[in-house]
């Protein structure tokens, strides 16, 4: 007699983010003392503006000269200038919503088609309830290539502000609204 086995129940990507991707560098792109090193700080909220306090951030971001060590970089994969730069970071919020990550500004890259994105994190977020990671970037408002990028190009205008980060005194400030209102634009990829 053979049994018939139902559908595995779908399963969120939380809450137990906190024990299984924790990463041995967390929040450090660059190690501390980095020259040009910053904060980028935020809160990840739900709909009702309440503090997330079971999510990951990860970053993903090219050089100060917009290159990446990696395989998939088509201009061939190349060490960093900058000591110590690993291009990724992980960090859980805290009790309040809040991340950090401490990197280097990044450099503005190529396009396939031969544009320019302008310079920018590419931010997954990991949280209880979600049954994949969200994905999203962190452009900088003070880029003239903001202007011309074509992803920011494409983002509706009443909701691009949802993708450029604010100065802080030791870097940049990046909230992340996961529904609602003010829905920071997330990305299929």
């Amino acid at each position: 007699m053979s049994e018939r086995l139902g559908v595995t129940p779908a399963q969120t990507v939380g809450p137990y983010l906190h024990i299984g991707l924790r990463w041995p560098d967390g929040p450090y792109v660059v190690p501390e003392g980095t020259p040009g090193a910053c904060w980028i700080r935020g809160r990840i909220v739900d709909g009702t503006g309440e503090p997330v306090v079971d999510a990951l951030v990860e970053s993903w971001q090219a050089d100060p000269d917009g290159r990446f060590d990696h395989p998939d970089d088509p201009r061939g994969a190349r060490p960093s200038t900058v000591p110590g730069f690993r291009g990724f970071g992980r960090c859980e919020t805290d009790a309040q919503g809040r991340y950090a990550l401490l990197t280097v500004k990044p450099g503005a890259l190529p396009t396939p088609e031969g544009e320019t994105e302008a310079p920018h994190l590419a931010l997954s977020v990991f949280a209880r309830g979600l049954l994949h990671r969200l994905v999203t970037r962190v452009y900088f408002p003070d880029e003239a290539g903001n202007a011309t990028d074509p992803l920011l190009r494409d983002v509706d205008p009443a909701r691009r502000d949802t993708l450029l980060a604010s100065p802080a005194p030791d870097g940049y400030t990046f909230d992340i609204c996961l529904q609602g209102e003010h829905e920071t634009v997330f990305f299929a990829v």
